[in-house]
């Protein structure tokens, strides 16, 4: 079994920066290849943020955050961070971390297999 748990979130004004991250346990090493986060704004569908690689080598970026978010592993730990920067109240949301096998990072939230429960983002104007 795999256990995914995000923190960082927090309140934060318009223009501020946060740093989610999420730590995997479980058999990590020999599951997934690929980790994501997806956000879920109030009274929107959920939506890919970024994904790397487990090696952290490749990324993906969604438009909306790209030059804003950077997503990168920590080698020295089954961590995935999620650098947030110049932060618009349109980044209010729960934000998600999920892991998955698919063999190059994807926007496409079918290739995830786990999930955490979220942590919050909120951000004033």
């Amino acid at each position: 079994q795999i256990q995914l748990v995000e923190s960082g979130g927090g309140l934060v004004q318009a223009g501020g920066s946060l740093r989610l991250s999420c730590s995997a346990s479980g058999r990590t090493n020999t599951y997934f290849t690929t980790m994501a986060w997806f956000r879920q704004g109030p009274g929107k569908e959920r939506e890919f943020v970024a994904a790397c690689s487990w090696s952290g080598d490749n990324t993906l970026v969604a438009d909306s955050v790209k030059g804003r978010f950077t997503v990168s592993r920590d080698r020295g730990k089954n961590t995935v961070h999620l650098e947030m920067g110049s932060l618009k109240p349109d980044d209010t949301a729960v934000y998600y971390c999920a892991a998955g096998r698919s063999l190059a990072p994807t926007r496409n939230d079918h290739h995830y297999d786990y999930w955490g429960q979220g942590t919050q983002v909120t951000v004033s104007s």
